[in-house]
């Protein structure tokens, strides 16, 4: 789970623009950056709710404040009033860690990957942050990708969490995997995950106001979604990135069949585009429902083409059905996160969450799905209104060795 640190509430001025997002511990988000404290009371509230920050903001916002207190020390201000110094109402770009600096999991990534989409063209050193991404990333996903596709399909329902990163990730994490499959080197899986983080940085702010937003796309958003591909591969132009490899999988994500690519690197646009729309039909907006696991797997082969025929069903493979992360109903009746892919695409190893009559389980109950007995009844489309803890998911694994 995302790692938080304690905001300094005494430090906050009332008034002032929080350049964060403030949460509570357990994940809710209580202001987005750019809000204020409004008043005492309102400092109150916060405290009662155990404010916090991501740590990615946290160190940003120290190094930001340290920066403050050198330009006070250097203009002779009482030592005195800067122990008392407010905590900055801006963090600069190069205030964030870099992505080689992290040492969590999975949603600290994907915490740092959005700061770096959502800054776009005026991100300040993004090479350095983008390798590092990417490095862990795959050092994350060498390690257990079952886990891998357990957070972040669990973290895909949470708008809160900056959808545009989440997509991006699992993206990325499904062409490495569906890569692998084909036995494609280990250099065309890096350039895959790699053209997943970034194809989207040209609408990163759009792509999550979308994902929140009630009504359907209007005219000028749609020119937006329709102009990022070649808008994103400007951008990364202006980082310095020269590789036409990378600029021509990013521009034409959307629109594989239109590339001229040669014959390699087309199989991994293609990849990436047949990536780019399976997440998108799963991922949930505010103005209609996610499409189920096994619907999407469903589209994903029925809809295959002579240039995705072999493509397509070994991406539905590494998935399966029913992804780890993802719900089902047993046909016992009760409900279930699915923990690890099985031998066979429907047959998942789950843990039981909810009994039948929809009452959470404080202690998890390990199912293998290949039996009649624990065999899935259907899909569940979204997320369950209960927190699922990956603590005891980890510790359930272990148990039955899976």
């Amino acid at each position: 789970m995302l790692n938080y640190t304690p905001i300094p509430l005494t430090r906050l001025q009332i008034g002032r623009q929080l350049p964060v997002d403030i949460w509570t511990p357990d994940g809710r988000l209580l202001l987005r950056r750019g809000q204020a404290l409004q008043s005492e009371a309102h400092r109150e509230m916060l405290a009662t709710h155990q404010a916090c920050m991501t740590e990615t903001d946290a160190q940003a916002w120290k190094k930001s404040l340290e920066r403050d207190m050198r330009l006070m020390r250097q203009a002779g201000v009482d030592m005195v009033a800067i122990a008392q110094a407010p905590m900055p109402a801006e963090i600069l770009d190069t205030d964030y860690l870099e992505g080689r600096d992290v040492d969590g999991g999975w949603l600290d990534l994907q915490d740092i990957l959005r700061s770096l989409l959502y800054q776009g063209a005026q991100a300040a050193t993004p090479l350095p942050r983008l390798e590092g991404i990417e490095q862990k990333a795959l050092t994350l996903l060498r390690h257990d990708p079952d886990e891998c596709l357990f957070v972040l399909f669990q973290a895909l329902p949470d708008l809160n969490l900056g959808y545009c990163a989440t997509h991006a990730l699992l993206s990325g994490v499904v062409c490495v995997l569906t890569a692998d499959k084909l036995a494609q080197t280990d250099a065309d899986q890096a350039l895959l995950l790699r053209s997943a983080l970034v194809m989207n940085i040209g609408m990163a702010r759009p792509q999550d106001s979308l994902s929140r937003q009630h009504k359907p796309p209007d005219p000028t958003q749609r020119q937006i979604i329709a102009a990022h591909p070649p808008t994103s591969s400007d951008i990364l132009r202006g980082f310095g990135i020269n590789d036409d490899e990378l600029l021509g999988i990013v521009q034409w994500h959307h629109t594989p069949d239109a590339a001229t690519l040669h014959t390699g690197h087309l199989t991994s646009l293609r990849l990436l585009s047949l990536s780019d729309g399976l997440i998108a039909k799963m991922a949930p907006r505010i103005s209609r429902a996610a499409m189920t696991p096994l619907g999407a797997a469903k589209s994903l082969v029925l809809e295959s083409t002579p240039g995705t025929a072999v493509l397509r069903p070994a991406m539905a493979a590494v998935l399966g059905f029913y992804p780890p992360g993802t719900y089902v109903q047993l046909a016992n009746g009760e409900t279930a996160v699915v923990i690890k892919r099985g031998a066979r695409a429907n047959t998942p190893h789950v843990a039981s969450i909810m009994n039948a009559a929809g009452m959470p389980l404080s202690k998890y109950v390990y199912h293998d799905s290949g039996t009649a007995s624990n065999a899935i009844f259907k899909p569940l489309a979204g997320s369950v209104n209960i927190h699922v803890s990956l603590d005891k998911v980890r510790r359930l694994r272990l148990q039955h060795e899976i």
